[in-house]
């Protein structure tokens, strides 16, 4: 069975097309999103080309959180926000349209507005005796 087509962002990676550079180590690339929900959505990417965060190497993932923190505090100087969501969906039911791992920095100017990310979140509430047995479950696999 014959690979997959490289994702853009591989593409990307590779120099192959070009985008707004803000950071880069031999780990992890960051650049500007070229449809952002608001001024200074940036992507943070692993040069790892793993599908989806589970995926990704331990090596790789702590790249990603070493610079993540720093990158954050460079969205909001550069954009003059103090709120922001940092966003990573895994799989296409989760909305993941690019199948490469990657974050991204969304923020959200003052005021609120219309300008960066809207959620809707349809909480319930948790059966506490279900929980616990999830709980443990998770726990186990851990």
């Amino acid at each position: 069975m014959p690979s997959p087509p490289p994702s853009i962002f591989t593409r990307i990676i590779n120099g192959e097309i070009p985008c707004h550079k803000v950071y880069e180590d031999d780990k992890v690339l960051a650049f500007l999103d070229i449809n952002p929900l608001a001024p200074g959505h940036t992507l943070v990417i692993p040069k790892e080309p793993a599908p989806t965060l589970d995926k990704l190497s331990d090596v790789s993932a702590a790249a990603i959180g070493r610079i993540l923190p720093r990158l954050c505090r460079a969205v909001m100087r550069a954009t003059g926000t103090s709120d922001y969501n940092l966003l990573q969906n895994n799989g296409a039911a989760a909305h993941q349209e690019v199948m490469h791992v990657h974050f991204h920095i969304i923020p959200k100017p003052g005021g609120g507005g219309s300008q960066g990310l809207g959620i809707d979140w349809p909480a319930a509430k948790i059966d506490h005796t279900a929980g616990a047995q999830l709980a443990s479950a998770i726990a186990a696999a851990v």
